[in-house]
């Protein structure tokens, strides 16, 4: 940890995660983790994010038990926008960046990641890896908007939100206030949508 700070080599939290896509194991089941994130705004460069939540999804079901949450401390001033308030009233015990990131690598695994609209909140992860000297995510992204366009043959442009596409496929919606709250809805969604495509 001493060699990492004073910038002589990378982390070991970094390299175990990193040693997790060299020893692939073909016999064990595929793991997806699901998640969510909450921001400050929508500008990956400029904003921040406030809390990331993940659901593991195993043997096509949802392993409740596998599951992950963080609060991250907000350094910026920020117009507080709806997640932002929400956050704020539910008050939770924040870390540093510093903290919950490795934590979250240490959960992701090598897991494919899956979850809505990922371009920005993937973006905001790697731009958080970079200003801790990282590198990358390594993981296989899905994103269920574009499983629910390729099930539509609709185009690229024509996006749904989280809400419009739990109607759409009969998901009862929970009291969706945190991340954790929408990486459940998205991985009841992506298994209704990976059957209907007929993924492995």
């Amino acid at each position: 940890m001493l060699e990492w700070l004073t910038g002589k080599g990378d982390p070991g939290f970094w390299k175990e995660y990193l040693a997790h896509f060299d020893k692939e194991d073909s016999s064990a089941p595929i793991r997806y983790v699901v998640f969510d994130c909450e921001k400050t705004g929508q500008d990956w460069k400029e904003d921040q994010l406030l809390s990331i939540g993940c659901i593991a999804v195993i043997n096509d079901a949802v392993a409740v038990g596998d599951f992950f949450e963080v609060f991250i401390q907000n350094n910026k001033e920020t117009n507080p926008n709806e997640a932002v308030e929400k956050l704020l009233k539910v008050k939770p015990d924040a870390v540093s960046e510093h903290e919950a990131f490795p934590e979250f690598l240490k959960f992701i695994k090598n897991a494919t990641l899956i979850g809505h609209s990922t371009n920005l909140d993937i973006e905001m992860i790697n731009q958080a890896l970079k200003k801790m000297n990282l590198g990358k995510l390594k993981n296989d992204v899905l994103d269920i908007n574009v499983m629910h366009q390729r099930l539509k043959n609709l185009s690229e442009d024509q996006h749904h939100t989280l809400d419009e596409l739990c109607d759409l496929y009969k998901i009862k919606k929970n009291s969706r206030s945190t991340a954790s709250g929408d990486a459940f809805s998205s991985a009841l969604l992506f298994l209704k949508l990976k059957r209907k495509l007929k993924m492995k």
